[in-house]
């Protein structure tokens, strides 16, 4: 049993802030932004919060897939930037689609979390335990950054994606995913609620990250990951139809293709729009992928995902 995708959605903030803006705000350029990220645009929520992005993706995703919200039996949002601790995002989605008969919960695996979602949904349904199971990554990354921090403040955006999954007969998902606690303190935001004995740390709250650390990590785990998950299905590289990134940078995407010596065309990529929205990147360029119809059934889509924990996560599956 595999969750074959059914739908597809995405929303994006309609504000959007490019690097021209950003240069009036920090030291930086356009040029700058765009040689050492391949970034241009980033869409920046005014009104929006977390969970209004996340049901809007959701509600799209499920027009699309012709499945009434009542058989959804599941729903699974991966999130680091809700509004609410509680309620979680996934009963604020459930809400807004009316599916009245699922369960619902968030995971916190920051730009890795669609990726560790979308295989937990592929568990639930190679095991008969849910047959339907909405997957949301959705961010507010702009609540989080320190927009004086240069380092961080050009690589982030908001927006959030969604897919649908059904179980069907035959076929299997191969997964994998790892965690690298030593490294933590390479990508690191602590709660706005955390307190220093008597002193605050709100300033401690925002994004800090290594960049050159998350980098190097990034470079060389992904193309592990990816020859793990192609051992598992006894395939190789040529197979693959897509390797669909978690959308960071244009310079780590470009590294792991060199590293695997395998043509860049097949890594599709959209953060010159949308910069680095975590964990909705991956659905964001899955939505946008099936909107150009570039997704037929049968193919082989591989997804990646890395960040904070460090974690680092792959499936490959059937379209």
């Amino acid at each position: 049993m595999i969750g074959k995708v059914y739908g597809t959605g995405s929303y994006v903030p309609p504000h959007v802030m490019d690097n021209d803006d950003l240069s009036r705000m920090v030291d930086t350029s356009d040029e700058w932004i765009r040689e050492r990220t391949g970034i241009s645009r980033r869409h920046i929520a005014k009104a929006e919060t977390t969970s209004y992005m996340a049901g809007e993706a959701a509600w799209k995703a499920v027009e699309q897939s012709r499945i009434a919200p009542a058989e959804i039996d599941l729903i699974l949002v991966a999130t680091s930037s809700s509004e609410t601790i509680f309620p979680c995002t996934a009963c604020e989605v459930q809400k807004r689609i009316g599916a009245v008969n699922a369960a619902g919960y968030d995971l916190n695996a920051a730009c890795t979390g669609f990726v560790h979602a979308f295989n937990t949904a592929q568990a639930y349904i190679s095991a008969g335990i849910y047959r339907t199971v909405l997957v949301v990554g959705a961010e507010s990354m702009s609540n989080m950054i320190d927009w004086s921090d240069r380092g961080t403040c050009i690589l982030f955006g908001d927006g959030a994606g969604a897919v649908l999954l059904r179980g069907e007969e035959g076929g299997k998902a191969f997964m994998a995913a790892h965690s690298d606690g030593e490294k933590s303190q390479a990508l690191t935001s602590l709660s706005r609620h955390r307190r220093d004995w008597e002193k605050e740390t709100d300033g401690a709250s925002y994004v800090r990250m290594d960049g050159q650390g998350v980098f190097k990590f990034a470079v060389r785990k992904v193309p592990e990951i990816i020859e793990e998950v192609l051992d598992q299905a006894h395939m190789e590289l040529d197979e693959v139809d897509y390797f669909v990134l978690h959308q960071a940078n244009r310079r780590i995407i470009e590294a792991v293709a060199k590293r695997l010596n395998t043509d860049l065309s097949r890594f599709p990529m959209n953060l010159e729009e949308y910069a680095n929205t975590s964990a909705a990147t991956i659905p964001i360029l899955l939505d946008e992928m099936n909107e150009k119809e570039l997704l037929q059934r049968g193919q082989k889509v591989l997804m990646a995902g890395f960040g904070a924990g460090l974690t680092w996560g792959a499936c490959l599956f059937e379209w």
